[in-house]
């Protein structure tokens, strides 16, 4: 089977605090036929971001395809609170780099 890593695929991947609490990821595509493309091969999933980033599924506490703007999002709780002892990465800016790999079916 052939594929294409989503970073191909995507004009935006990206992540950043939402909230305190929470971390929220992007994937942002720059026309409809990718979107689509992507939202269809199931790739991107609830169950297959907790596997890829190694949580529990109960860790994702939204996930949406959002059909007009040709995104999708979903939403993790941190393990800890932003800023405080051992949070390694305060904005949350840093954690979207596994999803730039992820394979998706041609």
């Amino acid at each position: 089977m052939t594929t294409q890593k989503l970073h191909e695929l995507a004009k935006t991947i990206r992540s950043k605090n939402a909230g305190v609490n929470k971390i929220t990821f992007d994937i942002i595509f720059r026309e409809a036929a990718q979107y689509e493309r992507v939202k269809r091969s199931g790739a991107i999933n609830r169950a297959s971001m907790a596997s890829l980033y190694g949580i529990p599924l109960e860790r994702i506490s939204d996930f949406v395809e959002y059909d007009p703007g040709n995104a999708i999002k979903f939403t993790i709780y941190r393990l800890r609170p932003s800023g405080c002892a051992g949070d390694g990465d305060i904005f949350g800016a840093q954690q979207y780099a596994p999803l730039l790999d992820v394979e998706i079916p041609v």
